[in-house]
């Protein structure tokens, strides 16, 4: 089995799995649905999907994976407002995709346009240097403490002192998201370590929310995981003569 058959083979696993997963999760809970929640499962039913849509283009080097990213951003944003309205956390990635995620799309489909990606045509990834590599260490620590101490004013849960785990799972994401679309719209590969981050955590946060739709988000980054491993190894390979 050649590179190019196993990338289509595992892709296809990734949105077949995820679509019956997510069918499934819906349907469920549509059955035990609150009055005025089933338009809004439906909707990050769909959300999710576009999602999976975008990882799995984007581990390829696709450029099609802002179009979809851009309908995944925009409704994950909302979904997290609403978590932190009533209580949950989530107020951080709200920020993040209303203020970053959302017009970043754009601005990382003209980088990597310039960059040789269409169609089918791979991006032409490369690797942060060494000393690159410690820059961004230092900036993620250092980012992660100073929101962390900001976003703790605005926790909603019940827990006391100053180690807040609901906070944590908010703040984590934060960061890496913001470094990983970063380095995403630049095209290094190391940009799949911060994904893989992102995902743990943020299979976490959905797992300590009670909101009728977190299931779907559960399933959701539990296949970005998946896929953000997989991603790395197309990476390694696509910027291996790049610098």
């Amino acid at each position: 089995m050649t590179e190019k058959q196993f990338n289509r083979i595992f892709s296809a696993f990734i949105l077949i799995g995820m679509v019956v997963v997510t069918c499934v999760v819906t349907g469920i809970k549509l059955r035990g649905a609150a009055d005025g929640q089933t338009l809004w499962l439906l909707v990050t039913a769909f959300g999710s999907l576009m999602g999976v849509l975008a990882t799995v283009c984007s581990a390829n080097g696709w450029i099609i994976t802002f179009l979809f990213g851009f309908l995944d951003v925009s409704i994950y944003g909302i979904s997290c407002w609403m978590n932190w309205m009533e209580g949950g956390s989530g107020l951080g990635n709200a920020l993040l995709h209303f203020l970053y995620f959302v017009p970043m799309q754009l601005v990382g489909f003209l980088q990597w346009k310039r960059r040789g990606a269409k169609g089918e045509s791979q991006v032409k990834a490369r690797r942060l240097s060494p000393a690159m590599r410690w820059g961004w260490l230092g900036v993620t620590l250092v980012a992660t403490g100073v929101l962390y101490v900001i976003l703790l004013r605005f926790d909603r849960s019940a827990a006391e002192g100053f180690l807040r785990v609901a906070v944590l799972l908010d703040v984590v994401p934060l960061v890496c998201n913001v470094i990983g679309q970063f380095l995403m719209s630049t095209a290094y590969m190391e940009q799949w370590i911060f994904w893989i981050a992102v995902n743990i955590t943020s299979i976490g946060l959905w797992l300590t929310s009670d909101q009728a739709f977190a299931p779907v988000y559960i399933v959701k980054y539990s296949f970005y995981l998946i896929n953000s491993v997989n991603g790395l190894r197309i990476w390694l390979n696509l910027s291996r003569h790049e610098s």
